[in-house]
């Protein structure tokens, strides 16, 4: 697992969560410039790795019961400067919800020809990879 290190500001970590030809994707309540819908994500605490904080997330913010398969990469987003990490995560249990009234307004369980309608700027590309080969089978 990667080990974030304490910055000023702090990682985010996403989780790409796929389940039954579907991934997860949350709408916030407050835009991120023109982010609307994107994956469960939040910042990563001191001492915990991606792939922890990518679960701990998922289930805050839908309380979803999910297990981190693996780290897909990371980067600076482009939109928002803020160094980001992409884990692709499988449900363990439970029905997805906005668990986190506060910060998500809605969220939908999308198939892979939809994508683009909830995010047409496009996905980071490994991110954009896993999917094509885990949605399109």
């Amino acid at each position: 697992m990667t080990e974030q290190t304490t910055a000023a500001r702090p990682g985010i970590s996403a989780a790409i969560v796929v389940d039954q030809g579907r991934v997860l994707l949350v709408r916030r309540r407050v835009r991120e410039g023109e982010l609307s819908w994107q994956f469960p994500a939040g910042k990563i605490e001191p001492g915990e790795s991606a792939e922890e904080a990518a679960v701990r997330e998922t289930n805050e913010e839908t309380g979803l019961t999910v297990s981190a398969v693996k780290l897909l990469g990371e980067r600076v987003h482009p939109k928002t400067q803020r160094r980001m990490s992409y884990t692709a995560c499988n449900v363990v249990h439970g029905t997805a919800y906005v668990a986190d009234t506060e910060e998500l307004a809605e969220l939908v369980w999308c198939r892979h020809s939809d994508i683009p309608e909830y995010v047409p700027y496009g996905l980071y590309e490994p991110v954009q990879e896993y999917l094509d080969q885990v949605l399109a089978r």
